[in-house]
């Protein structure tokens, strides 16, 4: 693998688990896969060996006895597990500020540490549904696409965050097509596989059962699938979402496409509950984070498990070099 510049890791809420989880990430990492902390030294857990660095490249060295710590001062100090709105504006510049440095080249990716959005826009006014949409804004992109992945399963849903009877209003046949091209695309840019196979769940139990239970797969997804099949897309679909995850199935598409957040979640988080890693796809930079969030209940007790921090610094390594080799 060719030499990378090291990965952004943005501190995210400071009043949450995301300062200890770097300390963590780091310990585990070391100078291994070099990444460096953009956020306020005044946040970290008390004794952590911190180094104060002035440029991204300076992580590459300093992280081998310390973690690299790109300074960018905060309003307040963090109270871990309460949330302060003076620090608002803080968590949203950090985000900028990563993805100012990938863009330049001074970073090969950004990782984040989870947000807290209601504090965000109680604090701040943020105006943006999440922090993918707040990414995609920054960088000029209309769409994107939320995977969840691992090192057993891929599964990208078609619709987040919404509640479950709205979903059949929200599915189109441009936001399905949108998905899963962008998807397509993602699997051979970022992942490196050259013929990527998509499988598609279908909406209702039994994917309709021929119209018994729904027609959303007869009208909207298998006109979908099978156009951009006859473009030369591997996909096979609409598919009983109830026979897709076991692992014979499996072995038989790289990633699933999913018509709901719980449809895709479920299976990935039952799989591996901790090593679960959300990757931003359809970005001109990469972006991984942690599958959880800000964990106030547990905040600064030290016990918040960084395994998904570390997949996520690993995946967004990963990632960045398959980016490179093409």
């Amino acid at each position: 693998m060719s030499v990378l510049p090291p990965i952004a890791l943005t501190c995210g809420d400071p009043s949450g688990i995301g300062p200890e989880l770097a300390v963590s990430a780091w310990r585990s990492l070391g100078a291994r896969l070099p990444f460096f902390l953009i956020g306020d030294p005044r946040h970290l857990p008390q004794g952590t060996p911190a180094a104060l660095i002035r440029a991204p490249a300076e992580a590459v060295t300093a992280s081998a006895h310390a973690l690299p710590v790109l300074r960018h001062d905060f309003a307040a100090p963090a109270r871990p597990g309460d949330p302060d709105p003076a620090n608002a504006q803080g968590v949203i510049d950090v985000i900028a500020r990563a993805v100012d440095l990938v863009q330049r080249g001074e970073a090969s990716a950004i990782c984040t540490n989870p947000i807290h959005k209601k504090a965000l826009k109680d604090g701040a006014g943020f105006a943006w549904p999440g922090h993918t949409e707040y990414l995609a804004h920054l960088a000029g992109v209309d769409r994107v696409v939320m995977m969840l992945a691992c090192a057993a399963l891929r599964v990208v849903p078609v619709t987040i965050h919404i509640p479950l009877a709205e979903v059949p209003g929200a599915l189109s046949a441009t936001l399905l097509r949108d998905t899963l091209r962008i998807t397509h695309a993602a699997l051979i840019r970022d992942f490196g596989i050259d013929a990527p196979r998509i499988t598609v769940a279908g909406l209702n139990p039994h994917a309709g059962e021929g119209g018994a239970m729904g027609h959303e797969e007869i009208d909207l997804i298998a006109p979908v699938v099978a156009a951009l099949r006859a473009e030369g897309m591997a996909i096979c679909g609409p598919m009983s979402a109830d026979t897709m995850f076991h692992p014979r199935a499996r072995e038989g598409y790289d990633a699933a496409v999913c018509m709901y957040h719980d449809q895709a979640l479920i299976p990935i988080k039952t799989i591996d509950f901790a090593g679960g890693v959300n990757v931003t796809l359809g970005l001109p930079f990469v972006r991984s984070s942690p599958d959880h969030g800000t964990a106030f209940d547990i905040a600064g007790r030290g016990i918040a498990d960084a395994g998904s921090l570390i997949a996520a610094l690993k995946m967004a390594r990963t990632m960045a070099h398959a980016r490179g080799a093409r």
